[in-house]
């Protein structure tokens, strides 16, 4: 059948918010363009960034290094839920990406670090999209790995022959769009990033 019946993370959120007092939440990727920045009283607490086709190992830890971790430092999470998603895969036939097995350890290593530093290591990652049975199986247990702290195995089995030239460029660009957009705003209400959301959430 294909893509969600049921958001996993929006029913985790709603609890969240039922349970806990959770006030703020996440939004799904691909509903929001750049120039969203919110309005009225939540301007500035919202941050979407649509990423170029064929982003891949290069260019991910940029964006991750110069975005997601300055935003979320500022957000200042309780908990932070992972929509992860794996059809970024350069193997994988829905999206245009180039990630490999390297870079999901990478992102969850980095996530788990997050998470670490900013909310007493709360994170919760949710199986989400991946339709090569292949790839989704390597990346998956690489991230498992990342999470229990045990090295990757993305050398045995990515073949980076596949891989083209990265849109560095527009990358570079987009970065510079989106700190100067959000470079006066105090807190970030919502992070959309690559086929998978990050959601950060902060307790009252």
């Amino acid at each position: 059948m294909g893509f969600c019946v049921f958001r996993n993370v929006a029913i985790a959120t709603r609890y969240a918010q039922w349970a806990h007092g959770l006030q703020r939440e996440g939004s799904y990727p691909g509903t929001g363009k750049i120039d969203n920045i919110g309005c009225g009283n939540g301007e500035g607490a919202t941050l979407n960034f649509p990423l170029a086709g064929w982003l891949g190992d290069i260019a991910t830890p940029t964006v991750f290094d110069e975005v997601i971790v300055p935003s979320a430092q500022r957000f200042k999470p309780d908990i932070i839920l992972e929509s992860a998603g794996y059809d970024e895969h350069v193997l994988d036939p829905l999206a245009n990406f180039q990630f490999t097995t390297g870079t999901y350890f990478m992102l969850a290593s980095n996530i788990k670090q997050l998470a670490k530093e900013l909310c007493g290591g709360r994170c919760v990652f949710f199986l989400e999209g991946g339709y090569n049975l292949k790839s989704l199986s390597d990346s998956v247990a690489d991230s498992f790995r990342a999470f229990v702290g045990e090295p990757s195995m993305a050398a045995k089995v990515d073949d980076l022959g596949y891989l083209y030239d990265e849109p560095s460029f527009k990358v570079k660009q987009a970065i510079q769009r989106i700190k100067h957009l959000h470079f006066l705003y105090k807190s970030y209400d919502l992070l959309n990033f690559y086929g998978a959301d990050l959601y950060m959430f902060s307790f009252v």
